[in-house]
């Protein structure tokens, strides 16, 4: 059994910073790409960044100079340091991990955290 799990979200002002981190528990052999998603009311759960087991990084153009993603490969997790956010960043956030185990290559998703960007 393989978990993901997301903390870190809440309610915060415009222009304002938050952190979520994502930790992968159980049995497996390698966390290889991490990811971030995000869904808003109506709208299509979309790519948000990413990180690979090297530390190579790649992020949605909307976010991209205000969010770093990042991973501790000691904890198998990995964070979203989130800055000068924007009421439209307001979104339920997911976190997936591609991660190797017994049975073969997997994704797996978190439960996902709420983000509220008041204006």
């Amino acid at each position: 059994q393989v978990h993901v799990v997301e903390s870190g979200g809440g309610l915060v002002q415009a222009g304002g910073s938050l952190r979520l981190s994502c930790a992968a528990s159980g049995s497996y052999f390698t966390i290889n790409v991490m990811g971030w998603y995000r869904q808003a009311p109506g709208k299509q759960r979309e790519f948000v960044a990413r990180i690979n087991s090297l530390g190579n990084t790649m992020y949605a153009g909307s976010v991209e100079g205000r969010f770093t993603i990042s991973r501790d490969n000691a904890k198998n997790t990995e964070y979203l340091q989130m800055n000068s956010l924007k009421p439209e960043d307001t979104a339920v956030y997911y976190c997936n991990a591609e991660i190797d185990t017994r049975g073969g290559r997997y994704v797996y998703w978190g439960q996902g955290t709420q983000v509220t960007v008041s204006s």
